[in-house]
């Protein structure tokens, strides 16, 4: 079997193949370790009390996998054909494999800015999970961007961590349910700035300020101690042309009950089609059932 992807999904399925004697060869891609790598110290995932490097976490996934005898390669599948078996997997444009059993674990790519300064802050007070990296800020002052659903439960969640939580919304209006806006205009901790975009991050060696442009032309500086993004993600299916099922978004779509997706022999884990837990643990979980219904089947 090949696993496409070498965040908690893909290792994690190859874990459990590998100990059923299924040999299975891993893909790396373009990240090796997956999204979670973004960040620095993952304090969530169980059975590290004082948390963990990701990097650490992840290689040693890695480890565990190879040492079952999983062998993993380095190289992004660039195309996929599954019209027939044995499925075809193009590798970096070029070379081209061939198995009878693919599990897509490509994750989901957040959606940031797009603006230079914000490269430097990444890991050092820019992030794109408040469940991960909210506990950090703890009795700080935080910023979210985004006006939607996703942007609300963020500010919601901090605003038990942090001192002060600012909303920036590029709009006069929030786009979340109603429910989810009163919640966040009725808490004193947070205060929503519309008509605003963030066109500047500042700071030495970690954020400290966000520089925002109004749609009338002036600017503000805020101080900051981080910022999370709540603008969205996408699903890293590019690849797959349009070979699966998926949804509107372009998450894979999977079988009730199970991490099949339209095609028989085909599966899918982790974020690549969970557009809403985006959690470390629950990828890993995907990966285990993925694996276990392979073994099974």
């Amino acid at each position: 079997m090949i696993i496409i992807g070498s965040g908690p999904a893909g290792y994690t399925a190859a874990i459990y193949a590998a100990r059923a004697g299924k040999k299975p060869i891993i893909y790396e891609g373009m990240q090796p370790g997956g999204q979670l790598t973004t960040t620095v110290t993952i304090e969530n995932f169980p059975g590290f009390p004082e948390g963990i490097d990701t990097y650490t976490l992840m290689d040693n996934m890695r480890k565990q996998a190879e040492s079952f005898g999983a062998e993993i390669r380095t190289g992004q599948v660039t195309s996929i054909d599954v019209s027939k078996r044995p499925f075809r997997l193009t590798i970096d444009d070029t070379d081209v494999v061939t198995d009878d059993v693919v599990v897509i674990a490509t994750g989901a790519s957040a959606r940031y800015l797009g603006i230079e300064s914000e490269k430097r802050f990444i890991g050092r007070g820019v992030s794109a999970c408040a469940t991960c990296d909210g506990f950090f800020y703890r009795g700080k002052t935080v910023a979210v961007v985004g006006g939607g659903d996703t942007a609300c439960a963020e500010v919601l969640y901090l605003s038990t961590l942090a001192q002060k939580v600012y909303m920036i919304v590029r709009r006069d209006v929030l786009r979340a349910t109603k429910i989810l806006q009163e919640r966040v205009y009725n808490n004193e901790k947070i205060t929503v700035i519309h008509n605003a975009q963030v066109s500047e991050l500042q700071g030495a060696d970690a954020l400290e300020h966000a520089d925002l442009v109004f749609t009338d032309g002036h600017h503000e500086t805020i101080d900051i101690d981080g910022i999370f993004m709540a603008i969205g993600h996408t699903p890293n299916t590019a690849f797959l042309n349009g070979a699966l099922e998926t949804d509107e978004k372009g998450y894979i779509v999977t079988r009730p009950g199970s991490q099949q997706t339209s095609v028989d022999g085909v599966y899918a884990c982790g974020d690549v089609c969970d557009p809403h837990f985006r959690q470390a643990i629950t990828a890993a979980a995907a990966g285990c059932r993925a694996a276990m219904e392979i073994i099974g089947g």
